[in-house]
């Protein structure tokens, strides 16, 4: 007669280090692949309106022109502020690299008025089909 001998089983094992290297390439992927909101370089208080449109409204994304409080243009998310000298050229150079023809202004409502027509002027010149000024609705339709 033959005894076998019963050996006691491994308990199974989870390899724990394969597991985190799993979640970390997931990770990656979700980081890399999720949008971002771009906020803008500066924080301006746009002017009220009831019938103005707002920055989320428009259909395809237009060159935002940012000019604060103080006069300083910004071109999209570059916070570098550019001289009045150089804003035709750097509006042409960058609209022909983002293939597009139209223009968004976002202009602190205590901009200088004289600023945003030179702005206007000057994407009129450049060819630009559209150009909008964005704004918010006015506080109390607020909710």
């Amino acid at each position: 007669m033959k005894f076998y001998v019963y050996r006691r089983k491994r308990a199974p094992t989870i390899i724990i280090v394969a597991l985190i290297d799993i979640l970390i390439v997931l990770l990656i992927f979700l980081l890399v692949t999720t949008t971002f909101k771009q906020q803008p370089a500066i924080k301006l208080t746009l002017p009220e309106s009831a019938y103005g449109v707002k920055e989320q409204d428009t259909q395809t994304q237009p060159l935002i022109v940012y000019v604060d409080k103080e006069g300083k243009i910004r071109i999209g998310n570059d916070p570098t502020p550019i001289p009045m000298e150089r804003i035709e050229r750097d509006i042409q150079v960058t609209l022909a690299y983002r293939k597009t023809s139209q223009v968004a202004i976002a202009a602190d409502q205590q901009a200088p008025f004289g600023v945003v027509i030179k702005i206007v002027d000057t994407a009129k010149k450049l060819g630009v089909t559209s150009v909008q000024a964005y704004t918010r609705p006015p506080q109390d339709q607020k909710h």
